[in-house]
């Protein structure tokens, strides 16, 4: 009983937190029968931000991920991060939706699922948990850790005992951002083994800098399993890499039985694969012990990095981090992890780019505050929740007692394009993307985004997008790879040198020759034609998005305050509301069409 047992996160959350859960399927095949005689307890290779990754990014089919991995894995037990109630998306689904979800889930591969609550909420944990023993598979109960003034290790261990009770087999303290301390870990270990009769797993993102040292205090304290990475994969916002936490227990009573040297082969396997991912690393994926006080978990700050990145605004990533904390205090302290995580950091950005808090509230967190996500930890800003919900009534029950059954709807919504169950589900997922993805299917144009975000040299432009640059005797090679927002006379450019990419904020564009009208820019990083927001009518966005939907005419007469359009942004949705009262004069926009900040979507006419 005193063996290390370990899941290697290197297929999930391995690079979910390192380059933005880009690595594909391919990249993943050949080392396989390598990792299969390891003899991990289990390998993560499913869920959490991979389902939306490979329909929206990679073109690549989920399912089919699945299944070529089970076949590939015969020896090892496959594991995924299921989000409770909202699966692997972002809003609360049906029952029968988890149950079926779950169902197909065990029957292409997976052996055991890591199942959560972005609140800590056990009610959003029921039902998938029964689903997943009634497939008669391993049900492991997951505790989310963080700080604040309403967690501690009394709560935690409470909450064990639920799960427990619920008939999970065991139980795992998820440490998303890596917020735990040696000692904490010792007495959190100590108070869980004392309170249940099940295995306990850790599961501690390196952010910090201290996820090693808690790691040995959880098996000193009776954890036996716990979550690494291959070393190429591992550290910073990451895990501990799987070499070193073999070679520390060797020798030990606690010693793996891991063969070090192949480790190492797989370790060399994907150094060289992660150097195909350049354009997705970031700046923000390393030690970082403001974690501590931020808690971005390891997947959302790549994320969030990438994206403020392709938005233009990745100088104010600092301001974002200094705005989580506040906005997570304001809704109650959830911990963050995905979802909640994504909508205290959506919020958090949306303040800091319209430069006033809650000017713009994010649907989900309008949800959030409505209870649709469950409980939350502690009490919310009521100024805060009225500026979101105004008077509407909060729901104190199981929020998916609110949803009727979804299955057989979504079955006729997507007949059309639905050629399994899986396919259903899909669509269930991520309703708009899924539906784009089965249509390329279908079309047969599915198309990975490219790995060098490079624009093609275009022979009418007036700007090369590729050249050399010798400086000092070196020569570097440059190419653009997108551009910001022009704004004054300044504009952010995003290259790479050397297959290393930066930005570069380029100032007094025309007296280099960059015309006000773009057209001196190659057609993929012009940019927009849309009139410039100048009068209070003018309605705008406060972040560059995609327009989800819009919800007026011309011709409409609106009031201040009314629902115009919708945008979605980091895979948040925003609704954006009429300034003023009057008539709508003009729609520059439609669904999918990409917006900037101060480009005008939609005109109205004072009716004063």
């Amino acid at each position: 009983m005193d063996k290390v047992h370990i899941t290697d996160t290197v297929l999930r959350d391995g690079h979910q937190s390192l380059i933005a859960t880009r690595m594909r399927t391919k990249d993943m095949l050949p080392i396989c029968e390598k990792l299969d005689q390891v003899g991990y307890w289990s390998l993560e290779v499913w869920g959490g931000a991979t389902f939306d990754a490979c329909i929206r990014f990679l073109k690549e089919d989920p399912w089919e991920r699945l299944r070529m991995l089970k076949k590939a894995l015969p020896n090892t037990p496959l594991q995924m991060l299921l989000r409770g109630q909202n699966l692997l998306g972002y809003r609360h689904y049906s029952d029968d939706v988890v149950q079926a979800f779950i169902e197909r889930s065990a029957k292409n591969g997976i052996d055991i699922f890591r199942v959560f609550d972005a609140l800590n909420d056990t009610r959003n944990l029921r039902v998938s948990i029964e689903s997943v023993k009634k497939a008669g598979k391993h049900a492991q109960g997951t505790i989310c850790y963080t700080t604040s003034p309403v967690h501690n290790i009394a709560t935690f261990t409470e909450m064990a005992k639920e799960l427990k009770h619920m008939d999970c087999d065991s139980i795992a303290i998820k440490d998303m951002a890596g917020l735990l301390t040696p000692t904490v870990t010792a007495n959190l270990v100590d108070a869980l083994t004392a309170a249940v009769d099940i295995p306990i797993h850790l599961h501690s993102h390196a952010t910090s800098g201290l996820a090693e040292m808690c790691h040995l205090k959880a098996i000193e304290h009776g954890c036996r399993h716990i979550d690494t990475a291959i070393s190429t994969f591992s550290g910073g916002t990451s895990h501990p890499p799987t070499e070193s936490m073999v070679a520390a227990f060797r020798d030990t009573p606690h010693d793996t039985g891991l063969d070090l040297e192949l480790l190492q082969k797989i370790g060399a396997y994907f150094f060289t694969v992660r150097k195909n991912y350049g354009r997705f690393e970031s700046d923000f994926t390393g030690v970082d012990t403001r974690v501590q006080v931020n808690q971005i978990p390891g997947g959302m700050i790549s994320n969030l990095a990438l994206q403020l990145k392709e938005q233009g605004a990745l100088e104010r990533m600092n301001k974002v981090l200094e705005e989580v904390p506040r906005v997570r205090e304001n809704l109650g302290y959830p911990p963050l992890v995905t979802p909640t995580s994504q909508i205290v950091g959506t919020q958090a950005v949306l303040n800091i780019l319209s430069g006033a808090c809650y000017q713009n509230i994010s649907n989900e967190v309008k949800f959030y505050l409505q209870g649709r996500y469950g409980k939350a930890p502690g009490k919310v800003n009521k100024t805060v929740r009225q500026m979101a919900i105004g008077n509407e009534d909060v729901i104190d029950c199981r929020p998916a007692d609110l949803l009727p059954p979804e299955m057989d709807k979504l079955r006729q919504d997507i007949a059309d394009l639905a050629r399994t169950e899986e396919d259903i589900l899909t669509f269930a997922m991520f309703t708009d993307v899924g539906r784009t993805f089965l249509e390329e299917r279908q079309a047969g144009t599915l198309v990975p985004e490219p790995l060098e975000a490079v624009v093609p040299n275009d022979a009418s432009s007036a700007t090369p997008v590729e050249f050399n640059v010798t400086m000092h005797g070196e020569t570097y090679n440059i190419k653009v790879t997108g551009t910001g927002h022009k704004s004054d006379n300044s504009r952010p450019f995003y290259v790479s040198v050397d297959g290393i990419p930066e930005e570069i904020m380029v100032e007094t564009l025309e007296e280099i020759g960059l015309a006000d009208s773009d057209e001196a820019l190659p057609a993929k990083i012009k940019g927009s034609k849309r009139p410039q927001a100048k009068q209070p009518g003018h309605v705008t966005t406060s972040m560059p998005g995609t327009i989800v939907e819009v919800l007026v005419n011309e011709g409409d007469e609106v009031k201040e305050g009314d629902a115009l359009l919708v945008t979605e942004a980091m895979k948040m949705e925003t609704e954006i509301q009429a300034p003023i009262s009057g008539k709508i004069i003009a729609v520059h926009i439609q669904k999918g069409d990409t917006v900037n900040p101060d480009e005008t979507l939609i005109e109205i006419e004072s009716s004063s």
